[in-house]
């Protein structure tokens, strides 16, 4: 009973953060151009024949004003970010996304509050690197519609793989990486942005990272609760799940729990993105892209 209790009590806490976030949200995602019908209990796939295809398409995000969804699609042997542009009332043809490079695989959008576009390529970071991993790059729209150059953003890279990476609204950056330390194959950790400065990342410990694998972070703006996937729990209901933890005021995370039956499958459900206006939870399954009411997110949780 006590546990359920806590349960509850993280629930009830977590809804009230959300609920304050929603209210003093800016209205830019406002704009957004959902597609009708709209998810409400069930999860529905984000706009068939565009977004969710005959391949695999995961890890999506919406640009700031709303126009543009970027996702990850698997293509010919590689992963590709694409991009579909909301015009004359319709979101339009997937296009590969302006930035892309289809020299190397390039997936795992997410853009901060400031506009940058983070995402991971397994692309090499100058002309000395022989070594085969992923790391995080970014870049930026500019005025004139053109992009940036890709940037290594290498104070949170190592020699190892990082991927999946989301940032809370004070720019601190929350990963994916198999480096040396990890309690598992892949555990997730956090970059903290401290005067303009990325600082060493740091594990975010044992109530997040398990001993088998944790990844793909969706950290919310004000860092009061983390969503990501953990794989092969022992309450887990298909090979990967979502689980969820909420930040105490003392900073300490608590321990992670499966998100429960609404959400979870059978299958892998990974990539959880948020929208900018707490509307809709984005996740991937079954090699599509979903969306649900965030009215379900923290009561999706379901230990029958």
């Amino acid at each position: 009973m006590s546990l359920l209790k806590s349960i509850a009590t993280a629930l009830a806490m977590i809804t009230i953060a959300l609920q304050a976030w929603q209210c003093t949200t800016d209205n830019k995602q406002r704009k957004n151009r959902y597609p009708h019908p709209t998810p409400d209990s069930v999860a529905l796939t984000f706009l068939p024949g565009i977004v969710s295809g005959d391949s695999l398409d995961f890890n999506a995000c919406f640009s700031p004003d709303g126009e543009r969804f970027y996702f990850s699609r698997s293509r010919h042997g590689k992963w590709v970010i694409y991009m579909t542009e909301y015009k004359d009332t319709t979101w339009g043809k997937p296009v590969l996304a302006p930035f892309s490079d289809t020299t190397y695989s390039q997936a795992d959008p997410f853009i901060t509050g400031d506009g940058t576009l983070l995402f991971i390529s397994n692309r090499p970071r100058d002309m000395r690197d022989s070594i085969a991993d992923y790391d995080i790059w970014s870049v930026r729209l500019q005025g004139d519609g053109s992009w940036t150059t890709p940037v290594n953003v290498a104070a949170v890279n190592s020699d190892s793989t990082e991927y999946y990476v989301s940032a809370s609204a004070n720019g601190n950056l929350y990963f994916a990486s198999n480096r040396e330390g990890t309690l598992g194959s892949h555990d997730i950790y956090v970059s903290r942005y401290v005067d303009g400065i990325y600082t060493t990342p740091e594990n975010l410990g044992p109530a997040i990272n398990a001993t088998v694998m944790e990844h793909d972070p969706m950290i919310s703006p004000d860092e009061q609760y983390l969503i990501f996937t953990s794989v092969d729990r022992a309450d887990s209901y298909g090979s990967g799940d979502l689980y969820y933890s909420r930040r105490g005021s003392d900073g300490v995370w608590t321990q992670a729990q499966n998100m429960g039956s609404r959400v979870n499958t059978n299958t892998y459900e990974y990539c959880s993105y948020l929208t900018s206006d707490g509307a809709y939870l984005f996740y991937s399954t079954n090699y599509d892209v979903k969306w649900i009411s965030t009215k379900y997110l923290l009561t999706a949780i379901n230990r029958n």
